[in-house]
């Protein structure tokens, strides 16, 4: 299994020194952490779907360090300025046209004429990406369908060692994968939802993008394949209460949740309850969503149990991850 090193500036240079050589690393972003090779490198990024057994239909973010460099890769107009002036850098993917002749894999754009470009906040990212001075293919970085992770451990456990290194850092703050627009039509679309509301794109375009969360044979963006982000034990959503052998990923108050043939919910052993949030914090439940749902799978229970999430603002996100998950 490979090491994780803390990320320190020795560790950082040394991360960009083997992307550099056409490796590929494990590390944190805002969202979750991310399986980077050089996006130039047609080999690298081949590692990635290697790795991860990604089918190679399914297209890969770009990511980079700054607007400038972003806008050598993607065409933008106003309004993609406009919305990378808010909120890069930050959790928001765009797609946009493709520039010609750039030399990026074309297993990134997986053949088509538009590219999915994004400037992280992380600090740890940013410097790799200014170090190793590469756009950065990323995905997450697990196995193809799994839970996205949100710590090192995470990533050893799904990958082990088929990752060249491990940076880690902590926990991802939010926990969820980056809000995708579609750039390239006269009305804005929602394929990912994320931490970057609608509400928060209509106050820069004037109106309110509409959502595509259908399944595509030749996807724009990731997370657009049927069964994504699933644990290995079925998921049954909406539940107002549990069966027999079946563990509970609760939300706000568990008052009126009970099991059935009798008992009570506080009867549950810790292997078979989480809350994502107690206080019913939607933003907590999407930081804590992948974790939890990681550590209810743990071999010792059969199916997993979802309480109701609100159907709003980040909530709609965090259904998105859940309904895909509970797909057959």
């Amino acid at each position: 299994m490979t090491k994780i090193s803390v990320s320190s500036p020795k560790a950082i240079k040394q991360a960009s020194k083997i992307l550099q050589e056409g490796g590929i690393v494990a590390l944190p972003t805002e969202t979750v952490y991310g399986l980077a090779a050089n996006a130039i490198d047609e080999k690298a990024v081949a590692k990635i779907f290697s790795a991860k057994k990604r089918p190679s239909f399914n297209p890969l973010i770009i990511h980079l360090p700054n607007m400038e460099e972003a806008q050598k890769y993607a065409e933008f107009n106003d309004i993609a300025k406009s919305l990378a002036a808010r909120f890069w850098p930050g959790a928001l993917t765009m797609i946009l046209p493709k520039k010609k002749n750039t030399n990026l894999s074309n297993l990134v754009t997986a053949g088509l004429d538009t590219i999915a470009i994004r400037v992280p906040a992380n600090k740890i990212m940013q410097q790799v990406l200014k170090i190793s001075a590469l756009p950065l293919a990323a995905p997450s970085a697990n196995k193809s369908g799994s839970p996205s992770p949100t710590t090192a451990e995470h990533v050893a456990k799904s990958l082990g060692s088929e990752v060249d290194m491990i940076l880690a850092a902590g926990k991802c703050e939010l926990g969820l994968e980056s809000t995708i627009i579609d750039m390239t039509s006269k009305q804005i679309v929602i394929l990912r939802p994320g931490a970057i509301i609608a509400e928060d794109i209509e106050d820069i375009i004037g109106y309110k993008p509409e959502y595509d969360f259908g399944i595509h044979e030749k996807p724009k963006s990731p997370g657009q394949t049927l069964r994504h982000y699933a644990p290995s034990i079925p998921i049954r959503l909406n539940a107002v209460d549990i069966r027999k052998d079946e563990a509970l990923l609760a939300f706000g108050s568990t008052k009126f949740m009970g099991i059935r043939g009798g008992g009570r919910i506080s009867d549950l052993p810790d292997y078979a309850f989480k809350n994502l949030s107690e206080k019913g914090d939607l933003y907590e439940a999407a930081s804590n969503l992948f974790l939890m749902l990681r550590e209810l799978d743990n071999g010792k229970n059969k199916s997993i149990a979802v309480m109701n999430i609100p159907n709003n603002e980040i909530g709609i996100a965090i259904n998105e991850r859940l309904e895909r998950a509970a797909s057959s």
